[in-house]
């Protein structure tokens, strides 16, 4: 039985692939339950400095899987959408919150559920093909999966409400330029190993630094300027601690490049 999510080791670099190609690695139960877990397992891993998710074959993801849950909707007596509890909140809130860079690798298309998991990443590379759409109000539903909070991050709030109501696709150019993508690259073929190339390069960086400077910034987001500086604050206390600190700045006062370790 093929495996629905590809996970390689690469110099500290941790590639989850979804591994559907065939259905545009569409979010079924079994997908979404080997997301959840490897990103759990990720958290605590500390031979794992960074992130790239990625998708095979020639699309991201299509988001949900939408043959499966009609089988859900014609099952009397359950909820159709207990999945998001289930599934797309934890995984959201694990990739949010995983104290190490992420790097999407966007080819083609990224839609629904796809697009949100795109937009919970540190790094957004895409190529001519990729392609974004909000898909969830074309189906009757709502956000789901973080969208509802990345998305005006992203684009802002009125740009959000675009993208999200009428449900119409964002090519790559526009996607760049609105900054759902971070990088676009000139070839489809050198999306993932930009997104190799850019793993890579944070993975030998100052990766509680990285950590830090994520949970700060969630946190100024939806906080006051009383509530960043006490992070801020927090956030310096442990990098100020770490060996990686000690040893860049000794580095940099001897005019050497500094090696970090992760710690």
């Amino acid at each position: 039985m093929t495996e629905p999510l590809l996970v390689d080791r690469t110099d500290g670099v941790v590639t989850l692939t979804m591994n559907r190609p065939t259905a545009m690695n569409a979010l079924d139960v079994a997908l979404k339950e080997a997301l959840r877990d490897a990103l759990a397992a990720l958290e605590t891993d500390r031979s794992c400095r960074a992130v790239v998710l990625a998708g095979s074959g020639g699309s991201f993801s299509a988001g949900q899987d939408l043959r499966e849950h009609v089988q859900v909707l014609e099952s009397p007596g359950r909820d159709p959408l207990d999945t998001v509890r289930a599934h797309y909140n934890p995984i959201a809130a694990r990739l949010a919150n995983l104290p190490k860079p992420v790097v999407a690798a966007v080819r083609g298309m990224a839609a629904g559920a796809g697009a949100s998991l795109a937009f919970l990443a540190d790094f957004r590379i895409g190529g001519p093909k990729t392609k974004f759409l909000m898909a969830f109000a074309g189906v009757g539903l709502a956000a789901d999966t973080g969208a509802s909070w990345t998305l005006p991050r992203l684009v802002g709030h009125a740009k959000a409400v675009e993208l999200l109501m009428l449900a119409e696709p964002v090519a790559a150019d526009e996607a760049c330029r609105l900054g759902l993508l971070t990088r676009l690259v000139d070839d489809d073929e050198q999306v993932l190993p930009t997104a190799h190339e850019l793993a890579a390069r944070l993975a030998a960086g100052p990766t509680v630094a990285y950590g830090a400077i994520k949970r700060q910034l969630s946190i100024a987001d939806a906080g006051t300027l009383a509530d960043a500086l006490s992070a801020e604050a927090q956030a310096q206390s442990i990098c100020g601690g770490t060996a990686d600190h000690r040893a860049a700045t000794v580095a940099f006062v001897n005019k050497q490049k500094p090696v970090f370790q992760g710690n």
